[in-house]
């Protein structure tokens, strides 16, 4: 067997289907199973159930699962490893992170890190906030990027983003001629709200602690397309302060803060503690952490 096979078995396993492995790693379908066949031929085992339309892990597959994540997991330390030693940084680093976060939070601290590292290959992997956490377990990204608060305690937790979520509404509204407003003043409006998440689970729980009864015009799963609806005058919006601050400076949006309450949408960068962190890696955290307090303070500045 080789680390080809082996990843390829890691990647049948983590997604139960033999099209979803071929997508990620490029193949066909047919050489993903060939793939299989052969290891199966090797470890004298069958690796997968494959009845019922279905696949999944036989208990000899979960016993292989663990074996082929630490040979695939301590081929990429080794070559790190010996990529520190001779002080020149490669290989790949992976980010996990939601919509407005990529758009909003890491394009500035990616910039700095590609001028130390540019033989650094970094990617994205955007998702919602469990499936990202997941990667994160599963080892499919190396760092993920979540709202606080993070409690799985497989994980170890860097603050790397300070926010708050804000009203916004078209420069026209109501709220928008506003210097601030209190909840109850939102709540008379409709709104546009995302469907789920923090954002949306802080939000509930402060209307319910108020007792009010808002009117929830739409439910978006798009932090982007709730800015272009609230823009469009479909209702008002929470959001967090940084991803909306470029739509307020092109008037496209006004930004109220909160009179009576502050909803904390705090950023950290997430790994898990048994990582052998690379010198790369180290740097992108410290290179997270410099960027904290810039799109808190630049807006509290204007």
């Amino acid at each position: 067997m080789d680390f080809d096979q082996l990843q390829t078995f890691i990647e049948v396993a983590r997604h139960a289907s033999f099209s979803r492995a071929a997508e990620k790693r490029f193949r066909t379908q047919p050489a993903i199973s060939s793939q299989i066949r052969a290891l199966e031929d090797e470890v004298s085992a069958k690796l997968f159930d494959r009845s019922g339309g279905k696949v999944s892990l036989t208990a000899a597959g979960k016993a292989f699962q663990k074996y082929a994540q630490d040979a695939v997991d301590a081929r990429k330390a080794m070559l790190t490893s010996l990529a520190e030693m001779e002080h020149v940084p490669r290989g790949a680093i992976v980010v996990g992170a939601n919509e407005g976060t990529c758009l909003h939070i890491l394009p500035e601290v990616f910039a700095d890190f590609k001028k130390q590292y540019p033989g650094v290959s970094v990617g994205i992997k955007r998702a919602d906030y469990a499936r990202i956490l997941e990667s994160v377990i599963d080892n499919s990204v190396d760092f993920g990027v979540v709202s606080l608060p993070v409690k799985d305690s497989r994980l170890t937790v860097v603050l790397v983003h300070q926010d708050e979520l804000i009203i916004i509404a078209p420069p026209q509204h109501p709220l928008g001629k506003m210097k601030s407003a209190n909840l109850a003043d939102v709540a008379k409006f409709p709104l546009v709200l995302p469907k789920t998440g923090h954002t949306r689970d802080a939000l509930d729980e402060l209307f319910r602690e108020r007792h009010l009864k808002p009117h929830y015009s739409m439910e978006l799963d798009s932090s982007e397309l709730l800015k272009r609806f609230v823009a469009a005058g479909v209702g008002v919006g929470f959001i967090a302060r940084s991803n909306v601050q470029e739509d307020v400076r092109a008037g496209a949006l006004a930004a109220i803060p909160l009179a009576d309450a502050q909803v904390r949408r705090d950023l950290a960068l997430v790994f898990r503690k048994d990582k052998a962190l690379s010198r790369a890696a180290l740097a992108l955290i410290e290179i997270a952490r410099k960027h904290k307090a810039g799109p808190m303070s630049a807006s509290r500045s204007k």
